[in-house]
């Protein structure tokens, strides 16, 4: 197990100093399009617009507690993680230097500087930024952050501690896969709960890099990962993140671009939430399979709404941006 119940109380007290409960809606429009009673997990709600925001709480101030703080941390984003990782070491006192790739959302980059990180950017995609990071690391003597780590991974499972709580009886959960701590989190504490729930796992088909490596059941990087649901452009699969879905995941569903499009159109209208293509991605996964899922009680992890505005309106326009 990645992490123990009573790491999760641990992490629920540093967390809920800062990202309060987030809500879990069950949406009737929702119900009516799918034929499943839908709960929206809205981590739209956090104070950096997306679930990421726990990870980094909860790692930074473990390394405070043991005190391990380093000079300052440097880590590789699309953004979400990036503006954890720049919140925590600002209430550490200590900077972040926070890589993202070319042609990265502008509105996340400013979002990061605002928090207190330092936003260089480098590196044609979220890979080539994190190796570039790990080089920093070595050269500027800064601690480099994963996106994947067991601190960062129980923080974030502070949200599937909320949902399993006020929804123990869940049938299934659809949450987006980047580099797997929204799916890991909510994997290890199912089982520690001793509950049935599947937990389905999407990706965009044009990032299909965690599809393809479930299916073979070894990692498979892609060359590309070209979405505009930035959240889920993943080429490389981490083997520990792998190894968790593997043995817990229901499967991995993949997602088209247009597919991805219409989710963050519908749940605009059928909840007035801004959801980024990582965040709509689990609705548009159930829109698919719906005749599987029909009167079941599924749960879908809304983790963001960090969205540009003009991919917004090119989204409500009826369009489907290009990466």
């Amino acid at each position: 197990m990645l992490f123990s119940l009573k790491d999760l109380d641990a992490a629920v007290a540093v967390v809920g100093t800062t990202v309060k409960p987030t809500p879990a809606y069950a949406w009737p429009l929702l119900a009516s399009r799918t034929g499943a009673e839908v709960i929206v997990k809205h981590e739209n709600h956090t104070p950096t617009g997306s679930f990421k925001a726990r990870g980094g709480l909860f790692y930074v101030e473990n390394l405070r507690r043991a005190g391990a703080l380093p000079p300052g941390l440097v880590t590789a984003t699309r953004g979400n993680h990036g503006q954890s990782i720049a919140i925590g070491a600002a209430r550490a006192g200590i900077p972040a230097k926070i890589i993202v790739p070319e042609g990265n959302s502008r509105e996340k980059n400013a979002a990061m500087a605002a928090f207190g990180g330092e936003v260089i950017v480098a590196g044609k995609d979220f890979d080539e930024s994190r190796e570039i990071a790990t080089g920093y690391q070595a050269s500027h003597g800064f601690m480099f952050v994963p996106s994947f780590h067991r601190d960062i991974v129980a923080g974030v499972a502070t949200y599937a501690h909320e949902l399993f709580t006020d929804h123990a009886d869940i049938d299934a959960v659809f949450v987006p896969v980047g580099m797997g701590s929204g799916i890991c989190s909510l994997i290890t504490l199912r089982d520690l709960l001793g509950l049935k729930t599947e937990i389905w796992g999407v990706v965009a088909r044009n990032a299909p890099a965690f599809a393809q490596s479930f299916e073979a059941g070894r990692p498979r990087p892609t060359p590309t990962a070209r979405t505009f649901a930035d959240g889920v452009a993943c080429r490389e699969p981490q083997p520990e993140a792998l190894e968790i879905i593997l043995n817990g995941a229901a499967g991995i569903l993949q997602v088209g671009e247009d597919e991805i499009a219409e989710a963050i159109r519908i749940l605009y209208t059928d909840t007035h939430n801004m959801a980024e293509g990582a965040g709509a991605a689990p609705l548009a996964a159930l829109m698919d399979a719906r005749e599987r899922f029909r009167g079941k009680r599924v749960a879908l992890i809304l983790t963001g709404g960090n969205i540009d505005m003009p991919v917004f309106r090119q989204v409500l326009s009826g369009q489907t941006p290009v990466a």
